[in-house]
């Protein structure tokens, strides 16, 4: 790939900003489109954090329409059930079998791995597609030509000509602060998670283990027959312990992070085998971050396009993990977008492309607002009540709530974006 730009007034049709999965999701559709873009991505190389997410029905739905979505059926187990877990006492909450049917046909759920996906992606666009060390800083208008180009400064000094802008450069976007989208809010929670690899198989079942209660929502997933995924998310308090300290001081490096985790762990009852995938976790192999998310009343005000610019995946819906639709709602955005836009370009006349651009941004932008509200509020909510320590609530949660608040799990994957 080519390592940026280093032309000055270089000129794209479309321009895509970050190669995360939203971006080429969206630039892979526009590819089976037949349509042309450029994806600048920020980051040296392709982006390695996250390790894993949960990839749900409607996901599949994305990546089937895509054309990949077999590729990772046939590297990651698909999960069969899930526990939930209380934390405060041990038992049992709910279960639940995730290969029951919904109202769009049957569920699917499997943990996969980001970096096999973000390659699998990439595979599939043609050489050069993807431009990285490429970060934009600002954005100009430009309207000289009548085709309301915009302008991109980028970190090297370098500035794009792009007739179509597409920000999914994730929840800090450039492209969204443009649009004025508001800032997105801190949750009051962190979020740190982590992969243990067992050489000689780790034996657990193909389900998904949840605990939740006593201020924290953990969970453990198997990837394969020999890795599994776990994370920990908490509400970090300001009451100090025996030493003075609170939870909001926290070192955030990896190995005192995963003693954190730990000493959490170990004072619930969380059962031993999860606690073991921690400790067997390598250091740089933990990560911790706080959550933060977009209000999704400001969402269904804002101007997610606006003539030839808009946002998708994390730069339009940063939400909290709590539902794990974030990837697969950015999948989602990919596949509707690219429908949105390649059918507006393919066969356009050049003297009215642009009036189909701007009508095509304003559709997808109609098709997303309230699905990226819903999944933000939903995911906020469930997040709330999972994880809270108060006594009403975990009284309320485990005795009356655990059914709904699993079946929730379930209801944001019973959708379908179409095919491109």
């Amino acid at each position: 790939m080519a390592a940026g730009i280093q032309q000055q007034d270089a000129a794209e049709d479309i321009v895509i900003a970050g190669a995360g999965l939203a971006g080429l999701a969206v630039a892979l559709g526009l590819h089976r489109k037949g349509v042309r873009s450029v994806v600048l991505e920020s980051s040296p190389d392709r982006r390695t954090s996250g390790f894993a997410f949960f990839t749900w029905t409607n996901a599949f739905r994305a990546l089937d329409a895509l054309g990949v979505g077999d590729k990772m059926r046939g590297r990651h187990l698909q999960l069969l059930g899930l526990r939930v877990m209380s934390s405060s006492t041990g038992e049992i909450a709910r279960e639940m079998d995730l290969r029951v049917n919904g109202k769009l046909g049957p569920h699917e759920v499997r943990c996969v791995q980001r970096n096999v996906l973000l390659q699998a992606l990439e595979d599939e666009l043609p050489p050069d597609t993807i431009r990285y060390s490429s970060k934009i800083v600002s954005i100009d208008d430009q309207d000289g030509d009548g085709d309301g180009a915009k302008i991109l400064h980028l970190a090297d000094g370098s500035t794009l000509r792009a007739k179509v802008l597409i920000g999914c450069d994730g929840i800090n976007s450039v492209v969204a602060k443009w649009l004025g989208l508001a800032k997105p809010s801190e949750s009051g929670r962190t979020a740190t998670r982590g992969h243990a690899r067992y050489p000689e198989g780790h034996g657990f079942e193909p389900k998904i283990l949840q605990f939740v209660g006593e201020g924290f929502r953990a969970g453990l997933v198997p990837w394969s027959d020999t890795d599994v995924y776990w994370f920990f998310t908490w509400s970090p308090a300001p009451s100090p312990d025996a030493n003075g300290k609170d939870d909001s001081s926290v070192d955030r490096s990896a190995a005192a992070m995963k003693q954190f985790v730990l000493t959490k762990m170990r004072g619930a009852k969380v059962s031993p085998e999860v606690l073991e995938a921690v400790e067997r976790s390598e250091m740089n192999d933990v990560l911790a971050a706080p959550l933060r998310y977009r209000s999704p009343l400001s969402l269904l005000f804002a101007s997610i396009s606006k003539g030839n610019v808009c946002v998708a995946g994390d730069a339009l819906h940063p939400t909290t993990p709590d539902l794990a639709q974030g990837a697969c709602t950015a999948l989602e955005d990919g596949v509707v977008l690219a429908r949105c836009l390649g059918d507006a370009i393919v066969g356009a006349g050049s003297g009215e492309q642009r009036e189909r651009v701007v009508e095509a941004l304003r559709r997808y932008a109609g098709i997303r607002r309230w699905r990226s509200a819903q999944v933000i509020a939903m995911s906020y909510t469930v997040g709330f009540f999972q994880e809270s320590d108060h006594a009403v609530v975990s009284f309320v949660r485990d005795k009356l709530l655990s059914g709904v608040l699993a079946k929730t799990l379930l209801m944001m994957p019973d959708y379908d974006c179409g095919k491109l």
